[in-house]
């Protein structure tokens, strides 16, 4: 008899060991590349639409709406706010010939003359006893303009032909705070 070597078992190769940590990682990859993301998308498309409904209320808006006009709309109609001022409403017409920006706010005595200074005009413009704003423009928004009993003064201050024209009243009736009525309108 032939001896032979003892035979050894040839086993296959073991696999490498098992690392859950790649799974971990692979799951934190997924989510920060897709989920974060996602969520953003979906917050932004709620915040768009939010949005768009207060563009559409203040569109559909056929009264002064209180507070303060936006940022776009005091530009195109040089209707600057002053700080220190308070009781905002505006309200704003719009057809093919004129735009209009409707405004009214009350501000302390002092400031009166910084804010006609900011439109372009000054405290010696404004005239004793006289309503610059039409009947027309003033029923549009219920301002109730030439009331007995109260101090009116009134200017319209007058800009180049691309530029608005202003109407400022101003009722001096409530001393310490006047209330300011300023209608801005625009001519395409």
């Amino acid at each position: 008899m032939t001896a032979t070597a003892p035979r050894q078992d040839v086993r296959p190769p073991l696999r490498p060991p098992h690392r859950p940590r790649h799974r971990l990682l692979t799951l934190l990859i997924v989510v920060l590349l897709i989920a974060v993301p996602g969520g953003y998308l979906v917050r932004s498309a709620f915040q768009s639409r939010d949005s768009g409904e207060d563009k559409e209320r203040k569109a559909a808006a056929t009264n002064l709406t209180y507070g303060w006009p936006s940022k776009v709309q005091r530009t195109v109609y040089d209707v600057p706010l002053p700080s220190k001022s308070s009781h905002y409403a505006f309200y704003e017409a719009n057809s093919w010939q004129t735009s209009s920006l409707y405004v009214q706010f009350r501000l302390p005595e002092k400031r009166l003359d910084d804010f006609l200074d900011d439109v372009g005009t000054s405290e010696s413009a404004l005239r004793d006893g006289k309503v610059t704003i039409s009947g027309k423009h003033a029923q549009k928004v219920g301002w109730d303009l030439g009331k007995e009993g109260h101090e009116y003064a009134g200017t319209v201050f007058r800009q180049k032909k691309n530029q608005p024209d202003v109407a400022i009243t101003v009722d001096r009736s409530y001393k310490g705070m006047p209330r300011v009525y300023v209608v801005s309108t625009v001519k395409f």
